[in-house]
């Protein structure tokens, strides 16, 4: 069965790579393509490396132009999408990429967003381990979905296995993550001008304010953590995509390396898009550039009493767009690698 797809928000940079992992998608028929500013212009024009659908029309976001597709995926300014969902046909599979449906907790919405909430949905990062089992569980036969923030699902993937296994602390984690400027979207701001950033390491959001922070915990409280308190410091550095993240915990004492390593390894066993690499080695951005995946390398650092993981995304793919086809294909029986790949694009 092929099901019919709009994109909302497909002049940006994460409605542009849906785009480009939909067109190989054999199951999903893209059929309309919506924006604001650059509404009425050939799709082509703003996104001239999809050749494959050169004959697509950007269109007025309504949920007029969104109705009548089986699968309409977002990607919207936050507050965007929820003005949105309300009107579209609930037995439609809605993919928001935005942040409007990723927080069950209101109070942190308002901490950190602020405006109207919208409510939470089913959260799209399968792998993420839970108390009981995995986040996929809650993906089969949704019909709303939350695909993750980026640096949310890289920092929770990391630690997560930590946490349900219990053998790091959930207090003091620390996170710090060099990102591209693309995480950020497509919309000029002087911080991301070329001139800004080349030659340059540009942190933001530092003590406690980027909007992830509560993603993130959400997360670990999924995975066991009854409060866990983390660090996070993001790094705009000069490459367009990609993020790689050092993310540490405390180890609970008595614990040795062999439990550590067994503990993320045997949570990621299975998943096609989650490796944990041998001993000694770590990832680069390069080895992830246009996949769906997300490497983690691991060690224990001995004398601070600290688990240390570093774990590489390509932002737009696994951190958001791979992510929400994913979690689609998981919603509508598909299997979950359909339209997607492990392998990077070097060098």
């Amino acid at each position: 069965m092929v099901f019919s797809v709009a994109v909302a928000g497909a002049s940006g940079y994460a409605g542009g790579e849906l785009l480009r992992l939909l067109a190989g998608h054999p199951e999903f028929d893209v059929q309309t393509v919506t924006a604001h500013s650059n509404a009425g212009q050939p799709l082509i024009d703003v996104q001239p490396h999809l050749r494959s659908l050169a004959h697509l029309t950007l269109v007025d976001t309504t949920p007029e132009t969104l109705s009548g597709h089986d699968v309409v995926f977002l990607a919207l300014p936050h507050g965007k999408s929820g003005e949105l969902t309300a009107h579209l046909n609930a037995d439609t599979l809605v993919v928001d990429c935005g942040a409007d449906h990723r927080l069950q907790s209101e109070d942190d919405w308002a901490a950190f967003y602020g405006g109207d909430y919208y409510g939470a949905w089913a959260y799209g990062v399968p792998e993420l381990p839970t108390a009981s089992g995995r986040l996929r569980d809650t993906l089969a036969n949704a019909r709303r979905i939350a695909a993750p923030g980026c640096n949310a699902s890289t920092v929770a993937l990391a630690l997560a296995p930590g946490i349900r296994s219990g053998v790091i602390e959930e207090a003091d984690l620390v996170a710090v993550l060099a990102v591209g400027p693309s995480g950020a979207g497509k919309s000029l701001k002087l911080p991301n001008l070329a001139s800004e950033i080349l030659g340059s390491a540009n942190p933001y959001a530092v003590g406690g304010t980027h909007r992830h922070i509560p993603e993130i915990q959400q997360s670990l409280r999924w995975a066991g953590a009854a409060k866990p308190t983390i660090s996070f410091t993001p790094v705009i550095v000069p490459m367009a995509r990609g993020i790689l993240a050092t993310a540490t915990a405390r180890l609970v004492p008595g614990t040795s390396a062999a439990a550590v390593r067994a503990a993320w390894e045997e949570t990621y066993a299975n998943e096609p898009f989650v490796h944990v690499l041998p001993a000694g080695h770590f990832p680069r951005t390069a080895d992830v550039l246009g996949a769906n995946t997300a490497l983690i390398g691991l060690a224990v650092d001995e004398a601070a009493g600290r688990v240390v993981t570093i774990t590489a995304v390509d932002n737009l793919v696994k951190g958001t767009a791979g992510a929400a086809i994913q979690s689609a294909n998981i919603a509508l029986g598909l299997p979950q690698t359909l339209g997607l790949t492990t392998n990077g694009v070097a060098p």
